[in-house]
């Protein structure tokens, strides 16, 4: 937490909640996906979207854009400085702006790096249960997903890893979900050494997805992967759309390795596709509303511990271990013996969850909750759930 917000912290006695903001009514009033995919009477506590108003450092970049109609093509390292001065504030790590490249998001730019590390046919390795987009972009590029199944701590489990790598071959690709998706683990800097040391081993590239990195728990050490030692070949691709909440304004970076020389081979052409005014949002974001996001993480503590005692008292079956990052929640309702739990907490109990299924091998009989929202939704998603028992 920033020293001013320690110091209002210590002066109120509270810190400011941006996930108490805003009422269900106005939230209803959204038009994007979480808030229109179901019918007005199904709470929806899914996607990735957060419950919350614009940092006011982002709304006033945006606005003052378009008030001089500056809503042309992208431009300039703005975004690459603002994320090198973010990472050195956070993390103790200082990327090279000339290791960086603006992609239209992390999905996407994924996609890109596999292009120059892989070829069709070829093998992607991912630790299931993991983010959906893996498998669908993964396959829809024309390449191959290979399974490691994390441990059952939730973390990886470096000799399933290592069969994985055996089975996809050399020059395959392993995508790290750091930090994980759905599960909300954090990995080690042990752990990411590891990760580093087997992949040179078997001769696997491996590319980070980072985009929760913002969203780690104040009280939790988050490493970036290439600032462990063997990741000199990697790359990672990070964005403010997840700790800022900006799904709909298109930017992210991706960051080279000092001896990943395959950047150099990025078409010009995948930096037109980031929208300027997300870039200009999402500059902002990194270099203005760092205090916001500290309140923010605030609030999504105090949302992991509430949802902890809700579901002792009321869904005791479930299993749940609490993540240390993301504002997600990975919910083990097996216990019920309902055949599916997404389906029927949607239908009986109207409120709408990511069905955990969707998230490959170990994700049968999970859910997937956002905890990105007021406290009194949180309560009420988690009632609405234990009344389908």
């Amino acid at each position: 937490m920033s020293s001013h917000r320690r110091a209002h912290q210590a002066t109120s006695g509270a810190v400011p909640n941006p996930l108490r903001d805003l009422d269900l009514e106005q939230l209803r009033t959204r038009t994007s996906m979480k808030w229109r995919a179901f019918p007005p009477d199904v709470l929806p506590a899914w996607v990735a979207e957060m419950d919350v108003p614009l940092a006011e450092p982002v709304a006033r970049a945006i606005t003052d854009a378009v008030a001089r109609g500056d809503t042309g093509y992208p431009a300039g390292t703005d975004y690459a400085a603002a994320l090198r001065e973010f990472a050195a504030d956070r993390w103790r790590w200082e990327p090279e702006i000339a290791r960086m490249r603006i992609v239209p998001d992390v999905m996407l730019g994924l996609v890109e790096v596999l292009k120059l590390l892989t070829a069709a046919g070829d093998a992607v390795v991912v630790n299931c249960p993991v983010y959906p987009p893996f498998y669908a972009f993964t396959r829809n590029a024309g390449r191959e997903v290979v399974e490691a199944p994390l441990g059952p701590d939730d973390r990886i489990d470096l000799e399933a890893l290592d069969a994985a790598f055996r089975r996809a071959g050399e020059g395959s690709v392993y995508l790290l979900c750091s930090p994980h998706n759905p599960t909300g683990t954090v990995h080690t800097r042990d752990e990411l050494a590891a990760v580093a040391r087997l992949a040179n081993e078997r001769g696997v590239r491996v590319v980070a997805d980072e985009i929760h990195a913002p969203l780690v728990s104040p009280s939790v050490a988050w490493t970036p992967y290439l600032r462990v030692p063997g990741a000199e070949r990697g790359f990672a691709l990070l964005s403010a759309s997840k700790g800022w909440n900006l799904a709909g304004l298109k930017a992210a970076l991706v960051v080279a390795g000092p001896e990943a020389g395959e950047l150099d081979r990025l078409p010009e052409e995948v930096g037109h596709g980031p929208s300027h005014l997300g870039v200009l949002a999402h500059t902002a974001a990194l270099r203005e509303a760092r205090g916001w996001l500290d309140d923010l993480l605030v609030g999504i503590d105090e949302n992991r511990e509430l949802l902890t005692r809700l579901l002792a008292e009321q869904l005791p079956e479930v299993e749940h271990r609490a993540g240390e990052a993301t504002f997600l929640a990975w919910l083990d309702c097996r216990a019920l013996g309902l055949d599916d739990p997404a389906r029927a907490f949607r239908e009986r109990g109207r409120v709408a969850l990511s069905d955990g299924a969707d998230f490959g091998s170990g994700g049968a009989g999970h859910v997937r909750l956002n905890l990105g929202t007021s406290p009194e939704l949180v309560a009420e998603a988690v009632r609405r759930m234990a009344a389908v028992r």
